[in-house]
């Protein structure tokens, strides 16, 4: 479970340990707000552990499955894994002409060229019939203009989803991504502005802000044998945001 420290990747996290999974909590840098999953886990009955690899420079994908391979070993779950949740990811505004070359290799680098490196460097521990889940946007099905870089990397992600499906598909691994919309969680403290999330809701078919629940309930049918039918989708989980439009 990459970016499993927080927000959306919290919700993931807690509800996949509820439904019995040993969880790996990936972590950027902040260690503290990974063990502190790690705890809620455990309080709800379940079996977590934290690893810790810096995603977006040279090496993230091996530095991070060593992390793995010792944390499994450490928690006694042999080898191997039957899920992989991709979920790390970071932010960029900027319309396209105010995006610097820098930043965008940023975005690059977090959003799409991790996870495409997690996966090739996973693939040899991820059974057959597994599940690899990544974590888009909906901002790939609408334009979003203010943030051009990182629907780039979005949609990088979706096309990744597509073509990995058909290639793993022979194994029995199933391949999707899930789309949110704008969620509550801590990464979007804006939202606790009144104004700011009344016009967020009103997105919404429904009438209000998503929630991580709302998404990790959609991944943890991806990732059961229920969803045995379903791959190379990608899943909108925005509430029905901007049908309208």
């Amino acid at each position: 479970m990459t970016g499993g420290s927080r927000g959306i990747g919290r919700g993931i996290a807690e509800r996949l340990g509820r439904d019995g999974a040993l969880v790996a909590v990936h972590y950027g840098g902040n260690a503290a707000a990974a063990e502190e999953v790690v705890e809620a886990i455990g309080r709800a009955g379940g079996r977590a552990f934290a690893i810790g690899a810096e995603l977006g420079v040279p090496g993230d994908a091996k530095a991070l499955w060593a992390a793995f391979d010792e944390g499994l070993a450490a928690a006694g779950g042999g080898e191997g894994l039957d899920i992989l949740v991709n979920n790390a990811g970071i932010g960029q505004f900027g319309r396209v002409h105010e995006v610097a070359e820098a930043d965008f290799d940023r975005v690059f680098a977090v959003n799409a060229r991790a996870p495409f490196f997690i996966v090739q460097e996973g693939l040899g521990r991820l059974r057959d019939g597994g599940r690899i889940i990544n974590v888009s946007s909906g901002v790939t099905r609408v334009a979003f203009p203010g943030a051009v870089s990182y629907a780039m990397t979005k949609g990088a992600l979706n096309t990744l989803t597509l073509t990995l499906a058909e290639e793993l598909g022979p194994r029995g691994i199933t391949v999707n991504a899930v789309l949110p919309g704008v969620v509550a969680t801590d990464i979007n403290p804006w939202l606790e502005e009144p104004a700011a999330r009344a016009r967020v809701a009103a997105y919404s078919a429904f009438g209000r802000v998503g929630e991580a629940a709302d998404v990790a309930d959609v991944v943890a049918f991806l990732a059961s044998g229920d969803s045995r039918w379903v791959t190379g989708q990608n899943l909108d989980v925005s509430g029905g945001s901007n049908l309208g439009v």
